[in-house]
């Protein structure tokens, strides 16, 4: 048979498992949720386009996505004209 002193550090481990556990499924519920997924893309998007630590635009990454932009539509263009065509 298992002694008091014994028994009781069996329950206090218990306990600390059972709160580690509680705080790891909140961690999780927290992390998978589609609001906090929702808010965490967002400030990785806003990351790419604004300087974090004088909140000002970046202008370079700003006209590298827009002339990528203008390409791929000036190449939809011309390749439905060339199939137009036919």
């Amino acid at each position: 048979m298992a002694k008091p002193d014994q028994n009781a550090r069996l329950e206090h481990e218990i306990e600390q498992t059972r709160v580690h556990l509680a705080e790891t499924i909140d961690q999780l519920l927290y992390r998978t949720s589609p609001k906090t997924i929702l808010q965490r893309q967002t400030a990785a998007a806003k990351a790419v386009f604004v300087d974090p630590e004088s909140g000002e635009p970046r202008r370079e990454t700003i006209a590298k996505v827009a002339a990528g932009a203008a390409g791929f539509v000036a190449l939809v263009v011309v390749l439905r004209k060339l199939s137009s065509k036919r």
